[in-house]
């Protein structure tokens, strides 16, 4: 199994949702975070006043899924995450020991 971790911008979400829903990936999930890469942060203005964040808002999505599957979600996400633009974000893969379904019981690929 197959733990993939993608930082993502926020509006993104839906587009990659949707992209995932139709692989079968059966849940997902979604935290609000805040972070920087090369992107460095930005200088917005607010009430005429212009100020810098370093910490950008993005999207953390975390899906647990078989090994054969990893590779189709991983480029799903891609491409349904990229805008070619600096900040589209990261996709991360570890390797998952184990899984259990906490109302049934069952472990490995069937508690997915």
């Amino acid at each position: 199994m197959k733990f993939i971790i993608a930082i993502i911008k926020p509006f993104k979400l839906d587009e990659v949702r949707e992209a995932l829903a139709g692989l079968g990936v059966a849940g997902l999930t979604v935290s609000e975070v805040k972070g920087f890469g090369r992107q460095k942060g930005q200088t917005e203005i607010y009430r005429g006043a212009e100020y810098s964040t370093n910490l950008l808002p993005k999207v953390k999505i975390e899906i647990a899924v078989a090994d054969e599957l990893a590779p189709r979600v991983v480029e799903t996400i891609q491409q349904a995450a990229s805008t070619e633009a600096i900040g589209d974000g990261k996709i991360f893969v570890l390797d998952l020991a184990s899984a259990t379904r906490i109302r049934t019981g069952e472990t490995g690929d069937t508690a997915l």
